[in-house]
């Protein structure tokens, strides 16, 4: 009986210190505008997504987010570009994040494309999904040189650090951050309780 009361403690413990650290950092997680928007932007719920575009695990949850985001019309999706598997995950990042320029949704769709993709990446199927997604792919390659694109990565890093996020994928939903890739109902239920207890109204 100690021993489970003292687990509950420190479990009690952790979500208190997470709720802090998401409630310090909510600016840079929630309304960062250097972060893309998918859903609705003026969703109840925001769901914070930190992945990597060669990670088989992103990949895999993939699927279960668009479902997530057709059913609920009132979920806003904040994407964290979170290159941790090497160079070509950074190029990948910084490639999106230049697609961004283009627009919202241009965004959007690369990102669809590429997280659709199998395999290890490289500049030239980069460009190849940016051509499949719509993008002005010359455009694209003199956007990729801005330097705000290598700052905006540093920070999403820093973040992530702050948060103690080591991997991918990883998700901030309310005042709560699930690691890995979850399923469906896990999602759901996070959602749920996060519009149940108002957190996004501290935000």
């Amino acid at each position: 009986d100690a021993a489970e009361i003292l687990g509950k403690k420190q479990e009690a413990a952790a979500r208190d210190r997470t709720r802090r650290i998401i409630l310090a950092r909510k600016d840079e997680l929630f309304k960062d505008p250097a972060s893309p928007v998918g859903g609705n932007p003026s969703g109840d719920v925001t769901i914070v997504e930190f992945f990597d575009y060669q990670c088989s695990y992103c990949k895999r949850v993939f699927p279960r987010l668009q479902k997530l985001l057709a059913d609920d019309g009132n979920l806003r999706f904040v994407f964290k570009e979170f290159p941790i598997l090497g160079r070509n995950s950074v190029f990948a990042a910084r490639a999106a994040l230049a697609a961004r320029m283009q627009g919202e949704k241009r965004y959007v769709a690369f990102h669809k494309v590429m997280m659709a993709s199998r395999g290890s990446l490289s500049k030239a199927k980069v460009f190849l999904f940016a051509k499949d997604a719509g993008l002005d792919v010359e455009r694209l390659r003199r956007d990729l040189e801005d330097d705000d694109i290598n700052e905006m990565i540093r920070r999403n890093l820093k973040l992530a650090d702050a948060l103690t996020i080591k991997g991918t994928p990883a998700f901030v939903i309310g005042d709560t951050i699930v690691r890995g890739a979850v399923g469906i109902k896990t999602l759901k239920s996070l959602v749920e309780r996060a519009r149940k207890t108002g957190f996004s109204k501290l935000l």
